[in-house]
């Protein structure tokens, strides 16, 4: 399991890669054919893991509720993010990885309610969460990829 928490950082780390030289501004904008900006992709890709982590294990998520409530999956950008919350995002973003390792090497992820993915995946416990995570995880870096592209 070490690999996949390896491969989450990575992936973390090349996302905020991708923020380096933006605007507030920049960061917020829906390109035409787009649902979506860079900002809400990275907060939604926070709130996700932690609700196919710890939400599904019936554990408290470490990102507040109205972060989650505006990120999850099927929502649409409704938020403009001052610089102070982006960086508070930026800090969940690329520390959590480090707990969700720590706290799934304490053992405290005894329980796993299922979840039927929009992929057609069947995750039935943690061992699946990861992985199906760091999938998820690349499948949002092509698209804030992608979005940069047309600032």
């Amino acid at each position: 399991m070490e690999n996949h928490f390896e491969i989450l950082r990575k992936a973390r780390a090349l996302t905020f890669k991708e923020l380096e030289g933006l605007t507030l501004d920049q960061i917020h904008i829906i390109p035409e054919g787009f649902k979506n900006n860079i900002a809400w992709n990275v907060a939604h890709l926070v709130v996700t893991q932690q609700l196919l982590h710890y939400k599904l294990s019936g554990l408290d998520c470490l990102c507040p509720d109205d972060l989650i409530e505006a990120h999850k999956k099927g929502t649409f950008p409704t938020k403009t993010f001052t610089e102070e919350e982006f960086e508070e995002v930026k800090e969940l973003f690329m520390g959590l990885p480090d707990t969700l390792e720590e706290d799934f090497n304490a053992g405290i992820f005894e329980n796993y309610t299922e979840y039927p993915t929009s992929t057609g995946v069947l995750m039935t416990s943690m061992n699946m969460a990861i992985p199906f995570n760091n999938f998820h995880e690349g499948i949002h870096y092509g698209i804030i990829r992608s979005i940069k592209r047309f600032l």
